[in-house]
């Protein structure tokens, strides 16, 4: 029997209403609403479940609701006996992934990436940065004609998500000149996104020495299941690298295709997106199709996942 691997939701999966149904179903749940509430002072449980949707797309409360919804969601599908043997997340889903394996304490993270979200909103004034996906091309074709671009500003490839899906990010201005070069190199098509700043690039420099200083005061136990990084795409080999690799995935490429490859290669062959959405579970099933992929963000998609994982 293959390995059972849990993925985590990253920025752009919140909603108003997420975790409301399990936190009204299942008592491990709503505690972890409470404690999330507790740690940071204020009702982030109430935005989850009742938004408003402005709200809770600033990027300093997206980042705590999601990782809250997230592991409240992962002690839902755990109260039923069914554990990860190996997790990654998508960015911020990282560190859903990191409590997952026990290295993070959950009340510190969500305090930790609440700083995180206001650092990397406050890194690049609005308006000054984009981000863009790009779609039909291959992420090193992407990354020279980003190289191209040089002259117009800053852009640099962000997030290498799944084959034939690149996002890059920058200068608004350099990241126009890389879309309009990359539809007439042969991309698909490529969609500006709505957010507030560009994300994963060197431009969120700031943004990494200001989370560098919290990340000190934090405290980083082993780990109970491998957690592959976005930073490298590899198994974290020791749990004092978190920190260094926490830092630099801020500013640097999140390389999500080779996470999903590295875990194939670990003998997993269920993945279990756990948190708002099913972003991720898109990305696996491009990556591999024979992998068996599920979802959990509600109770009927938990119930769902218990009786398929316990059938097997």
């Amino acid at each position: 029997m293959g390995k059972i691997a849990f993925l985590f939701s990253g920025q752009g999966a919140q909603y108003a209403g997420m975790g409301k149904d399990l936190a009204d179903n299942m008592d491990v749940s709503r505690k972890v609403f409470q404690e999330a509430d507790d740690s940071l002072g204020f009702a982030i449980s109430e935005m989850c479940f009742n938004g408003p949707q402005e709200e809770l797309n600033k990027t300093e409360n997206t980042q705590p609701a999601i990782l809250t919804t997230s592991i409240a969601a992962l002690k839902a599908l755990e109260s039923f006996g069914i554990r990860a043997d190996i997790t990654a997340g998508l960015s911020l889903g990282e560190y859903s992934a990191l409590v997952c394996s026990g290295s993070l304490k959950f009340k510190e993270a969500v305090a930790l990436v609440k700083k995180r979200g206001k650092y990397m909103q406050e890194a690049v004034p609005e308006g000054v940065g984009t981000m863009a996906a790009v779609m039909g091309m291959d992420y090193l074709t992407v990354k020279n004609i980003c190289s191209d671009c040089k002259s117009m500003g800053i852009v640099e490839p962000s997030n290498m998500n799944c084959p034939g899906q690149v996002v890059i990010a920058g200068e608004v201005k350099a990241v126009r000149a890389a879309c309009k070069l990359l539809k007439e190199s042969g991309a698909r098509k490529t969609i500006e996104l709505s957010v507030s700043a560009p994300f994963h690039t060197s431009m969120l420099k700031p943004a990494a020495e200001k989370l560098e200083l919290e990340l000190k005061k934090i405290t980083v136990g082993e780990f109970s299941i491998p957690v592959v990084t976005n930073v490298t795409g590899e198994i974290i080999e020791k749990a004092d690298q978190i920190k260094t690799l926490l830092k630099k995935q801020v500013m640097s490429t999140v390389l999500f295709e080779k996470c999903i490859n590295t875990i194939l290669a670990s003998g997993a062959d269920v993945f279990v997106e756990i948190g708002p959405g099913k972003v991720l579970s898109g990305f696996v099933r491009k990556i591999n199709r024979k992998a068996t992929v599920l979802n959990v963000q509600d109770m009927d998609s938990l119930n769902n996942a218990v009786k398929i994982l316990k059938s097997r």
